[in-house]
């Protein structure tokens, strides 16, 4: 009998560990989204969103509401609608330099500011080729935050 309560411990204790990785990154569909206090159009909304591809981490689902939160730790309800697997991400550090190749031994081009949002074109290994406006080239992924 023991042993069969130690089993049934061990499982839930394993099983809540893989609910709480189920974390994963998209970003928004379109320029203007709400963020809303609760998963129904019928919560007040919290703040308006209003850049194309901004990286917002989801934690939760209800429905087809996404509960997420953004790289300022701001929280709330999104309806699935507004969105997407776009890649994307925004620049962590205060200064990030943007080089010609997958090496820190290579040219850089420009210096992106904390903030910047890039679209992500493909990684590999600890680099990713993203475009930036009109600038296009390699960043280490640990500056990155969003949807690689």
């Amino acid at each position: 009998m023991l042993k069969l309560i130690f089993y049934i411990f061990v499982f839930i204790l394993l099983n809540q560990n893989t609910f709480a990785n189920d974390e994963y990154f998209l970003t928004l569909r379109n320029d203007k989204v709400n963020l809303r206090q609760g998963p129904s159009f019928d919560y007040p909304i919290k703040l308006f969103y209003k850049k194309k591809f901004l990286p917002v981490l989801v934690q939760e689902k209800f429905e087809n509401f996404r509960k997420i939160r953004d790289h300022e730790n701001n929280t709330g309800w999104i309806h699935i609608s507004q969105l997407s697997k776009k890649k994307a991400a925004l620049i962590i550090n205060d200064e990030e330099l943007l080089f010609s190749s997958p090496s820190v031994y290579s040219r850089p081009s420009v210096i992106l500011k904390r903030g910047r949002l890039c679209k992500i074109k493909k990684c590999k290994n600890d680099w990713c080729k993203v475009t930036v406006e009109n600038f296009e080239g390699w960043i280490k992924k640990g500056s990155l935050w969003g949807l690689l």
